[in-house]
């Protein structure tokens, strides 16, 4: 999955459930994907921070955070 693609489904995911907020919302889009996205989005978090400093379903939501977070651009 792509940036762009995790972003998509991030946005839509949103629109489904607007209560709920961020980090919220990415964990339930590495619950959805399974096990196999929730090893991929982590094996990208160790690849990227060159550590793992949790288990694999909090370092695949972190992962989705960041990449989320990183492509909306800075707060106005």
């Amino acid at each position: 999955m792509t940036a762009e693609e995790l972003i998509v489904e991030f946005a839509l995911t949103r629109l489904d459930h607007p209560d709920l907020d961020f980090e919220e919302i990415a964990a339930l889009l590495v619950r959805r994907g399974g096990q196999e996205r929730e090893v991929e989005f982590a094996s990208r978090n160790l690849a990227d921070r060159g550590e793992l400093r949790s288990a694999s379903f909090p370092a695949a939501v972190e992962y989705v955070l960041r990449v989320v977070l990183t492509l909306r651009g800075p707060s106005d």
